[in-house]
């Protein structure tokens, strides 16, 4: 392996992210280009020039997952922006960023019969090496030309790793920044113990519910494995506009909203490792032309695996919202849920108990479906308010189904009960109403 050559400032594409440090690629020139420019280096002194001004379509690219499209032998010859603009194409699998914005990319190699560059990884032994490198072979087959193709794949030295950690905290900063202890906006995550509660519904529900109020809100549905919040908010599943290489959140219900369900074809499924996860969660944070809403709901997936514990280190003032059923099986889970944030440090804001009972429609008395006092308890071991209970009931399914939310009426059970909700998180009453099981419940 070579030894690295240093780092350059460059800014990456327009408006898309701040200047990052990049480590400077090395140019092969054509040996007939340093001879007529009286070079006799052989280019090894030449500053490299960076892509630093692409066009929005390039930046699009990385969203649409798409390359440049193929040159024509009968065109003009490749140049070493061709080959870096098609690169920018391929992201490496688990930080979800181009190979040419961290700094992966040298030794860029352009004359009258092939194209090619060398990829430095983060270590020899990556177990996606082979899909790195059919990656960028499939990126420079897009321009060759009928040119052959080399990629030729190294490892980054010590200090080139310690470069990219530098500059993926930098993300982490610019987060922390939008949506951080310091900035306006009340971040809120909504978790559950366990899948089956209805987490997603009362997420969507809530965030109705405080739009309704006059609030600026935002909705990240986190739930990567199984996005269902543009279904239940009347959105349909196709990719978000761009502005100036920024995602433009779709809105709906006076809610702000992105998620992983608007960039997969039906019934496809999502098979990512942890580290994927994180820099999907980080994109949908801080590639999002949010604006500077009042509140930011996370609907978080079941448990408390990769993606929460992303959260917590990501906007550690983050809240959190506990739902679950009255269900002590339920109840033994979602507890699990509150005891991560706490050992993370985020404030557990209080509990909602879902699917609480079930009004019977011709006498009215009430029908303890799925028991009682799960979230009483849950509620008084964590010190936490009981925020509301969702009654079972049937608007709440219709409404998700046709995407619009049981929440838009305040005068349904289901809706009055979240806007009671809304409003007790709106006016930030620090007073905990902690009953005991099955004390006052009816």
């Amino acid at each position: 392996m070579g030894s690295p050559t240093g780092a350059a400032v460059v800014p990456s594409c327009p408006s898309l992210k701040p200047a990052l440090f990049h480590v400077k690629p090395r140019i092969v020139h054509p040996p007939l280009l340093d001879a007529v420019r009286g070079d006799q280096t052989g280019g090894r002194d030449r500053p490299p020039v960076h892509p630093a001004s692409m066009a929005w379509a390039d930046c699009n690219a990385r969203w649409t997952g798409t390359h440049p499209k193929a040159r024509s032998d009968q065109e003009a010859g490749v140049t070493q922006e061709d080959v870096l603009r098609a690169l920018s194409g391929v992201k490496d699998p688990e930080l979800q960023r181009n190979i040419v914005d961290l700094g992966m990319v040298r030794d860029v190699v352009f004359d009258d019969n092939r194209v090619g560059a060398t990829i430095v990884l983060t270590t020899a032994g990556c177990p996606l090496r082979n899909q790195i490198r059919s990656d960028a072979e499939q990126a420079l087959a897009s321009i060759a030309g009928g040119r052959s193709v080399e990629v030729k794949l190294d490892a980054m030295s010590c200090d080139e790793r310690d470069a990219l950690a530098g500059r993926l905290r930098k993300s982490d900063q610019l987060v922390q920044s939008l949506f951080g202890p310091g900035s306006r906006t009340r971040t809120i995550a909504v978790a559950s113990g366990k899948g089956g509660v209805g987490k997603s519904t009362v997420t969507v529900n809530l965030a109705t519910a405080l739009a309704a109020r006059g609030n600026a809100v935002a909705l990240i549905d986190a739930d990567v494995y199984g996005p269902t919040v543009p279904l239940m908010m009347g959105l349909p599943a196709v990719p978000p506009e761009t502005h100036d290489g920024k995602m433009v959140p779709p809105e709906a219900h006076g809610v702000k909203i992105i998620s992983m369900g608007f960039f997969l074809p039906d019934n496809e499924p999502v098979v990512w490792r942890g580290p994927m996860l994180g820099r999907a969660i980080e994109q949908f944070l801080g590639d999002v032309l949010w604006g500077s809403p009042d509140y930011l709901l996370i609907d978080l997936p079941p448990g408390t695996g990769d993606i929460a514990l992303t959260i917590a280190q990501m906007i550690p003032g983050a809240e959190l919202i506990v739902v679950t059923t009255p269900q002590e099986a339920a109840a033994r889970t979602a507890i699990k849920a509150a005891k991560m944030a706490q050992m993370t440090k985020q404030r557990v804001l209080g509990v909602i108990e879902n699917m609480a009972y079930f009004v019977c429609p011709d006498c009215g008395s009430r029908h303890h479906i799925f028991g009682r006092g799960g979230a009483f308890e849950i509620a008084r071991l964590m010190d936490a308010r009981l925020l509301g209970r969702i009654p079972l009931d049937e608007a709440t399914r219709e409404g998700g189904d046709v995407g619009a939310p049981a929440a838009l009426d305040p005068g349904l059970p289901v809706g009055g009960a979240f806007a009671d909700i809304a409003r007790i998180i709106d006016e930030g009453p620090e007073l905990r109403e902690t009953p005991a099981p099955g004390g006052t419940e009816t």
